[in-house]
Protein backbone atom coordinates (compact mmCIF):
# COMPACT_ATOMS: atom_id res chain seq x y z
CA UNK A 1 0.00 0.00 0.00
CA UNK A 2 0.82 3.68 -0.64
CA UNK A 3 -0.08 7.02 0.67
CA UNK A 4 -1.13 10.29 -0.56
CA UNK A 5 -1.93 13.50 0.79
CA UNK A 6 -4.16 16.05 -0.46
CA UNK A 7 -5.84 19.24 -0.06
CA UNK A 8 -8.59 20.54 -2.28
CA UNK A 9 -10.64 23.23 0.24
CA UNK A 10 -13.19 21.20 2.88
CA UNK A 11 -12.01 18.09 3.66
CA UNK A 12 -15.37 16.56 3.83
CA UNK A 13 -16.47 16.28 0.15
CA UNK A 14 -12.67 15.69 -1.01
CA UNK A 15 -12.76 12.76 1.50
CA UNK A 16 -16.29 11.32 0.06
CA UNK A 17 -14.65 11.40 -3.52
CA UNK A 18 -11.87 10.01 -3.02
CA UNK A 19 -13.62 6.64 -0.79
CA UNK A 20 -15.25 6.12 -4.02
CA UNK A 21 -12.16 5.03 -6.17
CA UNK A 22 -11.73 1.59 -6.77
CA UNK A 23 -7.84 0.73 -5.12
CA UNK A 24 -8.55 3.13 -2.96
CA UNK A 25 -8.20 1.16 0.48
CA UNK A 26 -8.85 3.76 3.15
CA UNK A 27 -8.62 7.83 3.90
CA UNK A 28 -8.87 9.92 6.72
CA UNK A 29 -8.56 13.57 6.67
CA UNK A 30 -6.52 15.42 8.91
CA UNK A 31 -4.24 18.70 9.19
CA UNK A 32 -0.98 19.07 7.29
CA UNK A 33 1.58 21.31 6.78
CA UNK A 34 1.39 23.40 9.76
CA UNK A 35 3.77 24.14 12.99
CA UNK A 36 1.41 23.46 15.73
CA UNK A 37 1.88 20.06 17.15
CA UNK A 38 -1.85 18.30 17.73
CA UNK A 39 -4.03 20.97 16.17
CA UNK A 40 -7.72 20.10 16.31
CA UNK A 41 -10.78 21.87 14.50
CA UNK A 42 -11.25 24.84 16.11
CA UNK A 43 -6.99 25.37 16.01
CA UNK A 44 -6.92 24.79 12.29
CA UNK A 45 -9.56 27.28 11.84
CA UNK A 46 -8.19 30.65 13.06
CA UNK A 47 -6.11 30.21 10.12
CA UNK A 48 -2.99 30.77 12.25
CA UNK A 49 -1.10 27.26 12.69
CA UNK A 50 -0.08 27.31 8.71
CA UNK A 51 -2.22 23.70 8.58
CA UNK A 52 -4.04 22.91 5.69
CA UNK A 53 -7.35 20.52 5.84
CA UNK A 54 -6.41 17.50 3.83
CA UNK A 55 -7.01 13.65 2.82
CA UNK A 56 -4.72 11.14 3.24
CA UNK A 57 -5.55 8.08 1.04
CA UNK A 58 -3.89 4.83 1.15
CA UNK A 59 -3.85 2.97 -2.44
CA UNK A 60 -3.01 -0.08 -3.91
CA UNK A 61 -0.60 1.18 -6.70
CA UNK A 62 -1.93 -2.14 -8.33
CA UNK A 63 -5.21 -0.87 -8.95
CA UNK A 64 -5.01 2.71 -8.91
CA UNK A 65 -2.08 4.72 -10.10
CA UNK A 66 -0.55 8.05 -8.48
CA UNK A 67 -1.33 9.69 -11.68
CA UNK A 68 -5.25 8.50 -11.46
CA UNK A 69 -5.13 9.85 -8.53
CA UNK A 70 -3.91 13.42 -9.00
CA UNK A 71 -6.53 13.71 -12.23
CA UNK A 72 -9.10 13.22 -9.43
CA UNK A 73 -7.57 16.05 -7.42
CA UNK A 74 -7.45 18.28 -10.13
CA UNK A 75 -10.82 17.86 -11.43
CA UNK A 76 -11.88 18.01 -7.69
CA UNK A 77 -11.03 22.23 -7.26
CA UNK A 78 -10.47 24.92 -8.69
CA UNK A 79 -6.40 24.97 -8.23
CA UNK A 80 -6.07 28.90 -9.17
CA UNK A 81 -8.19 30.43 -6.32
CA UNK A 82 -5.25 31.32 -3.83
CA UNK A 83 -6.52 29.64 0.00
CA UNK A 84 -10.04 29.63 -0.90
CA UNK A 85 -12.34 26.98 -2.10
CA UNK A 86 -16.37 27.80 -3.17
CA UNK A 87 -17.04 30.00 0.24
CA UNK A 88 -14.32 28.50 2.52
CA UNK A 89 -11.48 30.89 2.81
CA UNK A 90 -8.39 30.72 4.75
CA UNK A 91 -4.72 29.21 4.25
CA UNK A 92 -6.48 25.74 5.70
CA UNK A 93 -8.70 25.51 2.64
CA UNK A 94 -5.12 26.17 0.30
CA UNK A 95 -4.95 23.57 -2.92
CA UNK A 96 -2.01 21.81 -1.61
CA UNK A 97 -0.38 18.24 -2.64
CA UNK A 98 1.73 16.89 -0.03
CA UNK A 99 4.30 14.67 -1.85
CA UNK A 100 5.38 11.22 0.09
CA UNK A 101 8.37 10.66 -2.30
CA UNK A 102 10.47 11.56 -5.31
CA UNK A 103 8.45 10.04 -6.91
CA UNK A 104 5.56 11.37 -6.20
CA UNK A 105 6.98 14.74 -6.12
CA UNK A 106 7.85 14.61 -9.77
CA UNK A 107 4.80 13.33 -11.01
CA UNK A 108 2.72 15.78 -9.00
CA UNK A 109 4.73 18.63 -10.82
CA UNK A 110 4.70 16.77 -14.17
CA UNK A 111 0.31 16.83 -13.67
CA UNK A 112 0.48 20.66 -12.54
CA UNK A 113 2.97 21.30 -16.00
CA UNK A 114 0.51 19.68 -17.82
CA UNK A 115 -2.58 21.37 -16.83
CA UNK A 116 -0.92 24.68 -17.09
CA UNK A 117 0.37 24.38 -20.56
CA UNK A 118 -3.13 23.20 -21.33
CA UNK A 119 -3.92 26.80 -20.94
CA UNK A 120 -7.64 25.06 -19.38
CA UNK A 121 -7.75 28.04 -16.60
CA UNK A 122 -8.13 31.56 -17.38
CA UNK A 123 -5.64 32.15 -14.29
CA UNK A 124 -2.24 30.84 -13.01
CA UNK A 125 -2.65 27.17 -11.07
CA UNK A 126 -1.56 28.28 -7.29
CA UNK A 127 -1.75 24.77 -6.31
CA UNK A 128 1.00 24.34 -3.84
CA UNK A 129 3.35 20.86 -3.88
CA UNK A 130 5.28 20.17 -0.49
CA UNK A 131 7.10 17.09 1.03
CA UNK A 132 4.59 15.21 3.24
CA UNK A 133 5.16 16.52 7.08
CA UNK A 134 3.28 15.13 10.34
CA UNK A 135 -0.72 14.05 9.81
CA UNK A 136 -2.70 15.55 12.52
CA UNK A 137 -6.30 12.73 12.20
CA UNK A 138 -9.13 15.32 12.38
CA UNK A 139 -11.71 14.28 15.08
CA UNK A 140 -13.91 11.36 14.70
CA UNK A 141 -17.26 13.21 13.89
CA UNK A 142 -15.24 14.57 10.58
CA UNK A 143 -14.57 11.18 9.75
CA UNK A 144 -16.28 10.21 6.55
CA UNK A 145 -18.54 13.20 7.24
CA UNK A 146 -20.77 13.11 4.14
CA UNK A 147 -20.96 8.91 4.16
CA UNK A 148 -22.22 9.73 7.92
CA UNK A 149 -25.20 11.53 6.67
CA UNK A 150 -26.24 10.01 3.22
CA UNK A 151 -24.80 12.33 1.52
CA UNK A 152 -21.32 10.57 0.09
CA UNK A 153 -23.09 10.24 -3.72
CA UNK A 154 -24.06 13.79 -3.92
CA UNK A 155 -22.17 16.09 -6.84
CA UNK A 156 -19.08 17.33 -5.49
CA UNK A 157 -18.23 20.45 -7.79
Amino acid sequence: MEKATFGAGCFWGVEARFRQVQGVVSTAVGYMGGALDSPTYRDVCTDRTGHAEVVQVEYDPEKVSYDALLSIFWDLHDPTTLNRQGPDVGTQYRSVIFYHSPDQESRALASKHVLERAGIYQRPIVTEIAPASEFWRAEEYHQQYLEKRGLAHCSLS
